[in-house]
């Protein structure tokens, strides 16, 4: 990965960003604490050399001289001001050097500049108030306010430890989430060009958390899964197809072709053509079928559907298939709990359960059963097809709804193989349920779910 990439991802930008955001937050709140603290100690040291003044102005004539000395010698930083001036300005204690220009007797708290009479000496800011006695002294009491430039100071080092590695940890995270989600874009590059490359058996890395990525790539897995069914399924009904028109069109040609050499009278070739007329028919049979089936699988609209009385659909099956079964000698019997509807398409529906009963009875023995149920579960309406044959085995019960499939023991039976594949495509427009039991006597269910459906008492 070159560093113009890494600098270029959107995930290094955004963490930039919101670095950069952070950094004037904590900026601005250090600056909002500074002005805070320095409006604070200044309010503080206005109001300790108030209180001092007027302590100092109820004193004595003879002890303020000691008190102001006492004051400054009780002073270890050096930090407090005061003095005594007699009503001419000439000092009589403390160690302010004289009365600054401008200054206002008059017991406000004033800021200004002025010497000390002793080391340190210096021009410090400090905040001065004094106040004119009645014998028309003036005391003045000032204290050094410079102290705050120190805790600028010591607010700038801790704006610099603290935003510095915050900073410098926005950054690594962000460029750690961006060759993290590089990494994943590029393992995903490199999935799908296999995949295009024809190996379908590929899938997108994901993990079985609850995140964005993960959730994309299950859903894109799983259609994935369903791309390979659908191609390995095309892949293979080409053959289905030429194996399954192959052997009715080979008839037809050979009873032609010995018709056209041994036929000698009129009967014997009207024979040979009802044969390959019947090979011919089967063909088309076919081909009949897998268009209907394409047009169920691709069909997307639901315009033809409505309310559909299923009890009514299942007598006229009955009633459809009642004369087949008898000359079978099949017991076909219809058993309706109630009237029950359901949202789809009448002859659709029609079309798959007529095909679900003619399966049971073309695999029933001579005297079995064939029953057609209409019940309520708990949450859906189910249509039931059972009948006494050898049923679907357990390990044929996804093979049956592929296109062609006939089991071994049912090689011999009459049909084309694409019955239930139209049943399944049918109920899958439905967006309902095709329940295979297996075994003997296991059935078929198709199961239509409650939101789509309603019933009569």
């Amino acid at each position: 990965m070159s560093q113009l990439q890494f600098i270029r991802s959107n995930t290094f930008r955004w963490a930039s960003a919101v670095a950069a955001v952070f950094a004037v937050f904590v900026i601005a709140l250090f600056g909002f604490i500074y002005w805070e603290i320095d409006a604070y100690l200044i309010a503080r040291s206005d109001r300790m050399i108030n209180m001092q003044l007027n302590f100092m102005a109820t004193l004595p004539q003879g002890r303020r001289i000691d008190a102001i000395s006492d004051h400054l010698g009780q002073d270890s930083r050096g930090v407090q001001f005061a003095g005594l001036f007699d009503s001419a300005g000439y000092r009589l204690a403390g160690n302010l050097q004289d009365l600054p220009q401008g200054f206002r007797v008059d017991g406000t708290v004033q800021a200004t500049r002025m010497g000390r009479v002793q080391p340190p000496s210096g021009d410090p800011v400090i905040r001065l108030v004094g106040r004119r006695l009645g014998n028309g002294d003036v005391v003045v009491i000032g204290r050094n306010v410079d102290e705050t430039r120190e805790i600028s100071s010591v607010v700038g080092q801790a704006l610099a430890l603290g935003l510095l590695p915050a900073l410098c940890l926005c950054l690594l995270a962000g460029a750690w989430l961006s060759v993290r989600a590089q990494r994943r874009v590029e393992e995903v590059n490199q999935r799908v060009q296999r995949i295009i490359a024809g190996d379908l058996r590929e899938r997108l890395p994901h993990r079985d958390i609850d995140e964005p990525f993960s959730r994309l790539a299950a859903i894109v897995n799983g259609m994935l899964d369903e791309m390979e069914a659908m191609i390995n399924a095309l892949a293979g009904v080409g053959n289905d197809i030429a194996h399954d028109l192959r052997t009715p069109l080979t008839r037809a040609r050979l009873a032609l072709e010995r018709g056209r050499t041994h036929a000698t009278t009129l009967e014997q070739l009207q024979a040979v053509a009802d044969k390959a007329i019947g090979g011919i028919d089967q063909s088309l049979a076919i081909i009949t079928a897998l268009l209907r089936l394409t047009e169920i699988e691709n069909s997307r609209r639901s315009a033809g559907f409505g309310d559909v009385a299923l009890h009514e659909i299942l007598r006229e099956v009955c009633d459809v298939y009642e004369p087949i079964a008898e000359d079978k000698g099949i017991d076909l019997g219809v058993d309706i709990e109630r009237r029950l509807h359901a949202w789809g398409d009448r002859d659709l529906l029609f079309e798959a359960i007529a095909n679900l009963v003619d399966n049971a009875i073309k695999f029933s023995p001579a005297g079995g059963k064939v029953g057609l149920e209409l019940l309520r579960g708990e949450k859906s309406t189910i249509v039931r097809v059972t009948d006494t044959g050898p049923g679907i085995g357990e390990q044929e019960r996804e093979a049956v709804l592929r296109r062609f499939y006939r089991s071994d023991k049912m090689r011999n039976a009459p049909g084309v193989g694409l019955g239930l594949s139209l049943v399944a495509a049918i109920v899958k427009l439905h967006d309902f349920r095709l329940i295979i039991h297996p075994g003997p006597g296991g059935g078929l269910e198709i199961v239509c779910a409650d939101q789509q459906g309603k019933s009569e008492k």
